[in-house]
C-alpha cells in the first residue's frame, strides 16, 4: 500500500509525495532515461490486463528498453537502480477520511536503499480506478496512459520548473487546443443531461462522438492525432465522500482537462456533467 499526500494525488503527478515515498529527483530522472523498464504482469493470470498492458507498451513505449515480468522476478531486481519499473500499485491519500483505496499505473526506479515499493523514486503516478473496479473500465485506454507517462517524465527532464503548485495549471492550458479534435465519449459516463448528442449541443459546440470501448482502444492503436478521449475514475458503490476524477487525454498521452467533484447522487453523479462540457 502506498500512501500519497492528497493535493498531489488530486494533480495525478507525484512529483512531490509525503516522507513515506521517495521524491524521484534530478538524478532519478537522468537515470531512469539510462534503464531498461521492466512492466510488471498482474499476478490475475485470467483478466486482461496483462494483454492489454503488453500491447499498449509495445505499441507506445519508446522511452527505454523494456521488458516483460512477474511479480517474483520484479521483487528480485527493485533494488537495481539501473532498472525501471511500470506497475499497476494500490494507493490511497494520506488526510482521505474516507480512506478510499485507489488503484494507480506507476512508474517506479529501482532503489538497493528500497526496503519497500513505498521507499523507490516515484517518477510518474496515475489513476486507473478506484481499487477493486473491474480491468476493462481502463485496460482499452492503456495505450494513451502509457504515452502520458513517458511524455511526462520527459517534461521532468526538460523543464525544472514543473512542480505540484503549477503542474495542473500547465496541463489544463491545453483546453484551448481541442478546437478542431473530435471529443470521443461512452454514454454510461455522462450524465442524464449530456448523454446524447443534441443534449451536449447545449454545453459544447466541439465535435463528440458518443462510442464504445473498442472504438476507443482502436483510435488510441492507430494514434489518430484528432480524437481525444475520456478517463473517468469513479467509485463502484455509491457514497458521499467518494470523488470523481474527470480526464480528457489525447491519443498521443497528452492531457487537456483534469477535474473532479464529490459524489452526490442527485446533483453531482459519478459521471462527466454538463458543466465540464461547458469548461472545455
Amino acid at each position: 500500500m502506498r500512501k500519497l499526500n492528497l493535493l498531489i494525488a488530486l494533480l495525478i503527478f507525484t512529483i512531490n509525495i509525503t516522507a513515506q515515498d521517495v521524491v524521484a529527483t534530478k538524478d532519478d530522472i537522468d537515470k531512469f532515461f539510462k534503464s531498461k523498464t521492466y512492466v510488471v504482469f498482474d499476478e490475475n493470470i485470467f483478466g486482461n490486463y496483462n494483454s492489454h498492458i503488453k500491447q499498449a507498451v509495445e505499441e507506445q513505449w519508446t522511452a527505454t528498453e523494456f521488458e516483460f515480468i512477474d511479480i517474483k522476478q520484479y521483487n528480485k531486481l527493485r533494488g537495481n537502480y539501473k532498472a525501471s519499473f511500470i506497475i499497476r500499485t494500490r494507493v490511497n491519500f494520506e488526510k482521505d477520511k474516507s480512506e478510499t483505496d485507489y488503484t494507480f499505473l506507476s512508474l517506479l526506479l529501482g532503489s538497493n536503499k528500497a526496503s519497500s515499493m513505498s521507499r523507490m523514486p516515484d517518477l510518474c503516478s496515475f489513476p486507473l480506478s478506484y481499487y477493486n473496479v473491474d480491468y476493462d473500465k481502463y485496460t482499452y485506454k492503456l495505450g494513451a496512459i502509457i504515452s502520458f507517462m513517458q511524455n511526462h517524465v520527459q517534461l521532468l527532464k526538460n523543464n525544472s520548473n514543473i512542480n505540484s503548485k503549477n503542474v495542473l495549471k500547465y496541463y489544463n492550458k491545453n483546453k484551448s487546443e481541442l478546437a478542431g479534435k473530435t471529443l470521443y465519449v461512452i454514454e454510461d459516463e455522462l450524465a442524464n443531461d449530456c448523454n446524447t448528442l443534441s443534449k451536449i449541443k447545449n454545453f459544447y459546440s466541439g465535435k463528440v462522438v458518443i462510442t464504445t470501448q473498442e472504438e476507443i482502444n482502436k483510435i488510441i492503436s492507430s494514434k489518430d492525432k484528432d480524437a481525444v478521449f475520456l478517463h473517468k475514475v469513479g467509485p463502484s458503490s455509491e457514497n458521499q465522500k467518494m470523488r470523481i476524477y474527470k480526464l480528457i487525454l489525447g491519443t498521443d498521452g497528452k492531457l487537456y482537462y483534469f477535474d473532479y467533484h464529490k459524489y452526490n447522487k442527485e446533483k453531482a453523479p459519478d459521471a462527466f456533467l454538463s458543466k465540464d462540457f461547458k469548461s472545455l
